[in-house]
């Protein structure tokens, strides 16, 4: 079986292989070919994939005889055209992104994994790229909107008097907000966090942050583990108690992404202009609408009160390295679970439960139940 993994797009800088990693491919007896140039703005140099055992290619051209590519963004449509029929295309394909694209890999004869679709469950934890990438951009998060604060995050005890600890609030406690927790309490932040689910108390409190407590009534997540959508009046509710802790925070990081539809919005206009100036928004979801009113995907802006919104979409790709590895050792693991050591390849079982939950098209048609009558 031969492995092709291309150098993404700009602004892309992560990488679906990292040298560290393709001894596990190569175990497998199979061939492993890297567009040069793939790893460089992860700080992986052609010399390590060649080092590790892969062939370079100076183009793209191997998508046309592969039979496994793993990518980390979705490519663009004359990009599939050219890949081998029935050859296995793994990686963020932002099925939700309009039909021409999900028809195109359907032509194509392909079989997609849409990664992000992957089910949230125990045994598909290793190959969760949701998780692994949330993780960094919870954690650089923090480190954005320290450099743009206007205030030191820790409390110091200095000869000129003592600097009170920046406070900072968490909104949403998934796996980008424990990170940002855990990442503003090593730099001696005062964190305060809130999520709709109040089973996430003991996990904030067990990082040493403090969990804001605000009653909306009958709450809690979904099996997938994320929030219930909440009733207009629990937004009211949540809004007024929410207003409160802004106000008094020096930094505001909300975490509320969702794949597939809009992100709610969370903190609205009126409680920004409630804030204080110099204060910093970090909206973790503004590749997905917002949850914060007024941010603007991939820009950062100023209100008229002084407060700075910064909306990029991608903050996981300020740590490509990382964000490379972590990747690319989810898809190892996706491989290595499916591999068949007989046949020397990755067989497709439709009923499988993880291949059921990502599977987008195969052998001609778009089969994922979500989008095959969409």
């Amino acid at each position: 079986m031969k492995f092709f993994f291309p150098k993404e797009l700009e602004p892309e800088t992560r990488v679906a292989a990292v040298p560290a990693l393709l001894g596990k491919l190569k175990a497998l007896e199979a061939e492993v070919v890297v567009q040069a140039g793939a790893g460089q703005a992860a700080g992986l140099p052609d010399a390590l994939y060649e080092k590790a055992g892969a062939s370079l290619s100076r183009d793209d051209a191997p998508l046309a005889e592969a039979d496994f590519i793993g990518v980390v963004q979705p490519p663009p449509a004359d990009w599939i055209r050219r890949l081998k029929k029935e050859a296995i295309v793994a990686g963020f394909l932002d099925p939700f992104s309009g039909r021409e694209r999900l028809q195109a890999w359907a032509e194509a004869g392909v079989t997609a994994l849409s990664l992000e679709l992957l089910p949230r469950t125990t045994l598909a934890q290793k190959m969760d790229v949701i998780s692994s990438q949330a993780n960094l951009a919870g954690y650089n998060a923090v480190l954005a909107a320290a450099w743009h604060s206007n205030g030191a995050l820790p409390m110091m005890m200095t000869p000129a008097g003592t600097l009170s600890p920046s406070k900072v609030l968490i909104v949403g406690v998934g796996v980008a907000g424990l990170q940002a927790i855990a990442t503003a309490k090593r730099l001696g932040a005062r964190v305060e966090a809130f999520d709709t689910r109040p089973e996430v108390e003991e996990q904030v409190q067990s990082l040493g942050a403090k969990f804001l407590k605000i009653d909306l009534g009958e709450t809690g997540g979904t099996d997938q583990g994320y929030a219930k959508e909440l009733t207009p009046a629990q937004l009211d509710l949540q809004r007024q108690g929410l207003a409160k802790a802004c106000a008094q925070a020096d930094i505001v990081i909300t975490t509320a992404k969702l794949f597939g539809r809009k992100a709610p919005i969370i903190v609205t206009a009126e409680m920004v202009a409630g804030m204080k100036a110099g204060s910093v928004i970090v909206d973790l979801a503004a590749g997905t609408g917002g949850n914060v009113e007024g941010t603007v995907a991939d820009r950062d802006l100023t209100t008229e009160n002084g407060v700075l919104l910064i909306g990029e979409s991608f903050l996981e790709r300020g740590v490509p390295r990382h964000a490379s590895q972590v990747y690319a050792s989810n898809l190892v693991n996706l491989i290595e679970h499916f591999w068949d050591a007989e046949s020397k390849s990755i067989p497709i079982h439709r009923d499988d439960e993880i291949l059921k939950g990502c599977l987008l098209a195969h052998q001609g048609a778009i089969v994922h139940e979500r989008f095959a009558t969409a």
